[in-house]
């Protein structure tokens, strides 16, 4: 069965800086339109940053434009979240989703695949 593994989540102060990362198992994504997703305690899953396939398109939350940076290195069949001036209110766990398409997908049912998350915890 297709399965995401994220990985790179942690404990870190406010300014500080993470890379999460995407890898797929069981088959290759390289040609999958992949999500970055989070949910905070208590709150809904939200929309944080999407990728098409080639990694030409990209699309980001405003709460997270110009800190956050998604990308994808198709011959490690992996994907990005570079996370700088992370904030208290990041303090999530976040995770990976994937599905088919040639576009950048922002809701979450949109997505067919997804991770089991990694917690992020940002401190003031």
């Amino acid at each position: 069965q297709e399965q995401l593994v994220e990985s790179g989540g942690g404990l870190v102060q406010a300014g500080g800086s993470l890379r999460l990362s995407c890898a797929p198992s069981g088959r290759t994504f390289d040609t999958y339109a992949m999500g970055w997703f989070r949910q905070a305690p208590g709150k809904e899953r939200e929309f944080v940053a999407a990728i098409n396939w080639s990694g030409g398109s990209t699309y980001y939350a405003d709460s997270v434009k110009g800190r956050f940076t998604i990308s994808r290195l198709n011959a490690k069949n992996t994907v990005y979240l570079q996370m700088n001036s992370l904030k208290p209110e990041d303090t999530a766990v976040y995770y990976c989703a994937a599905r088919t398409g040639s576009s950048t997908y922002l809701a979450s049912y949109d997505y067919n695949y997804w991770g089991q998350g990694t917690q992020v915890t940002v401190s003031s």
